[in-house]
């Protein structure tokens, strides 16, 4: 996701189509919009027609009867009033209609994408994406384009009326338009660049506060809370420096605008004059002008601000148009095979090598070759960076081998639906993943439907089911960012129930007691025996303790198999298993 080259995005707005795709599904609330809009507008430039009349009859024929007109000014304030009330509703209700199709959008596909796509983009900048971005789309939906349509009409309508008072003094003011959209052009090439870097800024400050917000613990552990002050101030400053040159752009462009628009007001108001003095036009017309011209003046200068609006909004829409661009890698095939019934649980390697993305040079697995046959557990060891939890990744096929295949019950993994494939395989992670929700849907993220009882029997399976009781709101009880209100051991027997409610024939297991007391490994030990009967169990084991009853010791080194065999045959060939047997039992017993 790499930044475009500064104002490529939205040089001619045209990523704002994006927006429309969406606005367009609602043409019922586009079209009350319209018309209010259509009206508010009319009645805002009926206005100077009022006042003429008023001059004009009520003055100067009616000798100062002037009541009809000014109920007809009000009545003309009545209408206005109510149809800038509707534009209102419909077009604040389209911006939020449309920022929430579009925060949907954006999430759905990037549920889609493969795990490669977020280690080469940092989620903190999409998410700031998610909320930065679409907060200027639902300004430039629900007000800016709004302004700049009523503007635009007004200002149209308003030329028409001018040429209709006073065509002379119309045809002098329109000569002063070349001089208003000049600077807007070339003022406006500038201002892109800069609201593109702006927001850039603003998401990186964004980026900043999630990062320290989620590594809170180690930063006041480490004593660097002035460090992360001082990295926040800069990002803080370099977002104010960028938003206060795109602000002095701005300012400029308004203030060129505004000189120029009613310095030709100003000229053709004094050449109206000279015209009343000759009578060749009357007091109401020159009234009714100058108001009209009034409300055309403004109207181009606020189109001068909303150009700079809707290019933020076209660098907004630029950017999340990149996420909802974003194909997966990793997908499911245009007819995929369907797996054997029933599973069987036998998981294969064939051959295969793989480099991580972000690390090409390096091959994670080279020339891999394993079976694990159905019901058989495996417990795969080796030292840091052999290649052990690269396994776990491609079983789950969140990535695909440059070389070899990956076969799930005889059937190649590319070949299948990835959601058919991961249903099969339940997953006990090292760093147990709580969500800030409540005991019950942290359960449940292993089968959604689960009622309380299943619930329940995997707790009670997993050696949870006594704190889970012994919570203030039992399974109703909101757990906190990461499951902070749980101990280590409580998270990882929360995560094997969630694992026994998946009930899938294929267990994966990476290492998931080398962290705890003993009190709770014991018990998360148990747990883990209940849950790898009658599965095909892979284990990811650092602790070479947790092995020893595994039908199969897989011992891996620069991505490859050193030696297998059990725990007796490995250590009796004095190999890398027996040296790392002796390295960590020697380190217990001193």
């Amino acid at each position: 996701m790499a930044d475009e080259p500064n104002g490529a995005g939205e040089r001619k707005l045209g990523n704002l189509r994006m927006i429309w795709a969406h606005a367009a599904r609602y043409p019922g609330h586009i079209t009350g919009a319209a018309l209010a809009l259509l009206v508010a507008a009319a009645a805002t430039l009926a206005i100077p027609s009022g006042f003429k009349r008023i001059i004009d009859n009520g003055f100067v024929v009616h000798g100062g009867n002037i009541a009809p007109y000014f109920r007809y000014l009000l009545m003309i304030v009545v209408v206005l009033a109510i149809a800038t009330a509707l534009r209102f509703y419909f077009v604040s209700w389209l911006g939020e209609r449309v920022v929430a199709d579009i925060r949907k959008a954006v999430q759905t596909n990037l549920l889609r994408l493969a795990p490669r796509y977020f280690e080469e983009n940092r989620p903190s900048e999409i998410a700031s994406r998610m909320t930065a971005d679409t907060s200027v789309i639902e300004q430039v939906v629900g007000t800016t384009i709004s302004v700049a349509l009523r503007n635009i009409v007004m200002g149209i309508g308003g030329i028409v009326y001018l040429f209709m008072l006073a065509p002379k003094l119309a045809a002098m003011l329109l000569l002063g338009i070349p001089l208003v959209v000049l600077p807007i052009v070339l003022i406006g090439r500038r201002l892109t660049a800069i609201s593109r870097q702006s927001q850039d800024r603003v998401a990186e400050v964004g980026a900043i506060v999630a990062e320290t917000l989620g590594a809170m613990k180690i930063v006041q552990a480490f004593g660097q809370e002035k460090r992360e002050r001082a990295r926040f101030g800069i990002a803080v400053d370099r977002a104010f420096g960028t938003a206060r040159r795109r602000i002095v752009i701005r300012a400029a462009m308004t203030a060129v605008v505004i000189a120029l628009i009613f310095g030709s007001i100003t000229m053709v108001m004094w050449q109206g004059a000279l015209d009343v003095a000759l009578g060749r036009i009357s007091s109401g017309d020159i009234a009714a002008f100058v108001l009209t011209g009034g409300l055309v003046a403004g109207a181009f200068g606020a189109l001068t601000e909303v150009y700079g609006d809707l290019l933020r909004g076209a660098g907004a829409a630029g950017r999340l148009g990149e996420l909802l661009a974003e194909m997966p890698e990793i997908r499911a095939p245009a007819t995929p095979m369907a797996l054997p019934e029933p599973p069987r649980g036998h998981l294969t390697f064939d051959h295969v090598t793989f480099h991580y993305p972000t690390r090409p040079d390096v091959a994670a697995l080279d020339d891999f070759s394993l079976a694990v046959a159905p019901g058989e557990t495996v417990a795969v060891v080796g030292p840091s960076g052999a290649g052990k939890s690269t396994l776990f990744q491609l079983a789950q096929r969140f990535y695909d081998p440059q070389q070899g295949t990956v076969r799930l019950d005889g059937i190649a993994l590319p070949d299948a639906d990835p959601a058919a494939i991961r249903a099969r395989i339940a997953m006990v992670p090292q760093e147990t993943v709580i969500f800030a929700a409540s005991a019950r849907d942290n359960l449940r993220y292993g089968r959604w439907e689960a009622d309380d009882d299943a619930l329940w029997a995997a707790a009670e399976a997993a050696n949870a089911a006594g704190f889970l009781r012994a919570l203030p709101e039992g399974l109703d009880t909101f757990m906190g960012e990461g499951g902070a209100r749980l101990s280590g051991g409580q998270r990882q027997r929360l995560a094997i129930a969630r694992a026994i409610l998946r009930d899938s024939p294929i267990l994966l297991l990476d290492e998931a007691t080398s962290a705890l007391d003993a009190e709770s490994e014991r018990l998360v030990q148990t747990a883990l025996e209940r849950l790898m009967a009658n599965r095909t169990t892979v284990v990811v084991a650092h602790r070479l303790a947790t092995v020893r009853a595994a039908d199969r010791i897989v011992v891996m080194a620069d991505g490859r198999i050193a030696e297998q065999g059990n725990h007796d045959s490995l250590s009796a060939a004095n190999g890398l298993y027996a040296r790392l047997a002796r390295l960590q039992f020697e380190g217990l017993a001193a």
